[in-house]
């Protein structure tokens, strides 16, 4: 703060008094900002080809007739994704064959297979139509893991 005012202030104040100085009467234009003497970016494009205001086309207009520019070929159709053996299996005994969750087993044993077993498994992982399969598979697996991690001894 200068003499009660903050710099921003001071500072507008100080480009008004050099305004007045130059004796500038007349309204500025709508789109310039008091104090400032140069325009906005579309005041340099006055003057410039039409051509070359078309977006992405700018260098056109430099490269000659042997020059041809090809449109990039849509990409090839991606065949039908093919389902992993593993996501069909959807029983829970064959999740719980799959975890082998044992009675040896810690809560950090058990927290490693369950993401072991997300990595795989994880619905966010998988194409679109094996997203019901993942699901439930991981549902599974996080209620045996879940389960198991309950009967550990505290």
């Amino acid at each position: 703060m200068l003499f009660g005012q903050s710099i921003f202030q001071s500072v507008l104040e100080r480009l008004k008094a050099e305004e007045d100085a130059t004796g500038e009467t007349e309204e500025p234009a709508a789109h310039r900002v008091s104090g400032f003497s140069t325009g906005l970016a579309f005041d340099v494009m006055e003057g410039v080809s039409a051509a070359s205001q078309r977006v992405g086309e700018a260098y056109f207009d430099n490269l000659g007739p042997e020059s041809v520019i090809e449109a990039p070929k849509p990409p090839a159709p991606s065949p039908e994704p093919v389902m992993p053996e593993h996501l069909a299996r959807t029983a829970p005994e064959e999740v719980a064959a799959e975890l082998m969750i044992s009675a040896a087993d810690t809560q950090q044993t058990l927290n490693e297979k369950r993401r072991a077993f997300a990595k795989t498994n994880h619905p966010d992982g998988v194409a679109l139509p094996f997203r019901d399969n993942a699901n439930r598979r991981m549902m599974i697996a996080n209620l045996l893991i879940d389960e198991a991690m309950r009967r550990l001894p505290r």
